[in-house]
């Protein structure tokens, strides 16, 4: 799955049943591998952040990850397809 330019690719933490994904950190964990840290205060990349949407913990994937990050992008995609996870492209 390739993302172009102005989509972004939603993960939803439920997988194809429809059941919660555990951990319930998962999200947190999935983008802690892009974020930085300033002040002890950790800031997740505008590239791969979570979200709650509808009350469901998901993880929004910006476009430029495939090109900046490709290993990353790979990686997350194996996650999703692994997992069985609900996904969704959208336009930004």
């Amino acid at each position: 799955m390739l993302l172009e330019e102005n989509q972004k690719l939603t993960i939803i933490g439920l997988n194809e049943e429809g059941q919660k994904f555990r951990p319930s950190d998962w999200a947190e964990r999935l983008c802690g591998s892009l974020c930085t840290f300033r002040n002890r205060r950790m800031y997740y990349s505008p590239l791969l952040r979570p979200a709650v949407i509808d009350g469901v913990k998901c993880v929004v994937v910006d476009h430029r990850l495939q090109q900046e990050q490709e290993e990353m992008f790979t990686y997350v995609m194996g996650f999703v397809h692994e997992n069985k996870l609900q996904s969704r492209i959208e336009d930004k």
